[in-house]
């Protein structure tokens, strides 16, 4: 076979259909590693570094000025995969530093007519996380219904990037997430929003609430699948860690996410786009019932000795001849801490239970902060010499 390009041998495998050789990539390459270990390059120098497949990240919003809806004017500096907030006269932002806390704290709050809805966030170096939720009573999701804006994707900006990229790898996006800090799964969403305990423990004592808020959030999210049509996107992540089975039990996910991500998947299709469902943690027990949502790829494989359980070999054999399967590398022991030829044995086992057939892309099994260059470069090169 000719050697494909990196958009190419992606789309392929997407496909399930024969390649040059096995896709290698990474999931997001976080900003953090780059500023420490690569003297600030960009993502594509890191791609070109390694001679990995390469990734674009495509994030646009469009305002639907029809609706009274406007880029938030005091949204200049766009964050981590971060598109330009929409607001309204009805939904405003405010975010206010936190002094004197031991990382860098913001409260972000959403005015509306009827109340101010808040949040606290926390960031180190790495990655930021929720401290404070933003939906403390349960009538705050009446408020979220009633004023929350809607946006969409911006198709042309999105295209322009597509169009510059061209031929080098693939164009990936995310299911729009909440302001401020969200997942782009419905319950995934909800959890960052109400804090996953919390969001386990109304599911069993107050389901109807919990459905409601749910509905809400997939008719939001579905009015950003429904823009997408004509988007040059190659694939856009759905899902989020909060819907793995290290978070959630195999019933409540029946309950609780299929129902709505499905039809969010169902939507893309219909827009013309392909999904990937991203489950960092525990899925093994729960590999069909995703498969049965019809997403296009799955991901993200962690395996036991990084707190999921994936077990490539049984995947593949369960599902592999339905997705297409991403991930499955453990990056914690095999990009530090061990030699060349370690890595590369962890490349082989990899290739060896998931890449029979096609179907797979090789990845880190979700993000690193830390890797040793040497063993990102024996990564690459051994992935690269798996050929069909």
């Amino acid at each position: 076979m000719n050697e494909m390009t990196g958009k190419e041998r992606f789309l392929n495998s997407l496909d399930r259909k024969p390649v040059d050789r096995l896709p290698v990539t990474t999931h997001h390459v976080m900003p953090s590693f780059l500023d420490s270990h690569m003297n600030g390059k960009t993502d594509q120098d890191f791609f070109d570094r390694f001679g990995l497949d390469p990734i674009c990240w495509a994030i646009a919003y469009a305002a639907d000025e029809s609706r009274g809806e406007y880029f938030d004017p005091g949204h200049k500096e766009l964050g981590f995969l971060e598109a330009r907030r929409v607001s309204s006269d009805n939904w405003r932002f405010k975010i206010e530093e936190v002094p004197g806390q031991a990382y860098a704290t913001r409260r972000f709050s959403i005015i509306t007519p009827d109340k101010a809805l808040s949040m606290i966030l926390q960031s180190d170096q790495h990655t930021t996380w929720v401290a404070e939720h933003l939906i403390k009573e349960k009538s705050d999701i009446d408020v979220i219904a009633k004023y929350m804006t809607h946006p969409k994707c911006d198709v042309a900006a999105v295209n322009e990037v597509a169009e510059s990229f061209g031929e080098r790898g693939l164009i990936r996006g995310h299911i729009a997430c909440f302001d401020g800090f969200g997942q782009p799964g419905c319950w995934q969403d909800f959890s960052c929003l109400y804090g996953s305990t919390d969001l386990i423990i109304a599911a069993l004592e107050d389901p109807p609430w919990v459905h409601a808020f749910l509905e809400v959030l997939r008719d939001h999210k579905k009015i950003y699948v429904d823009s997408l049509r004509g988007a040059l996107y190659d694939i856009l992540e759905l899902g989020g860690g909060d819907a793995s089975t290290t978070v959630i039990s195999p019933d409540i996910f029946d309950e609780f996410v299929a129902p709505y991500d499905s039809k969010l998947i169902e939507a893309a299709h219909k827009a013309g786009q392909k999904i990937v469902y991203h489950t960092c943690g525990g899925m093994m027990p729960i590999l069909e019932n995703i498969a049965d949502m019809n997403p296009d790829a799955m991901e993200t494989f962690t395996p036991a000795d990084m707190g999921g359980d994936a077990k490539l070999a049984e995947a593949k054999q369960r599902i592999g001849d339905r997705v297409c399967m991403i991930g499955g590398f453990d990056q914690f022991h095999f990009f530090t801490g061990c030699t060349e030829e370690e890595t590369r044995q962890e490349v082989r086992r990899c290739f060896s239970e998931a890449g029979g057939g096609g179907g797979y892309i090789l990845s880190p099994s979700d993000h690193f902060f830390e890797a040793d260059l040497n063993l990102l470069e024996a990564f690459a090169d051994e992935a690269r010499k798996c050929t069909y």
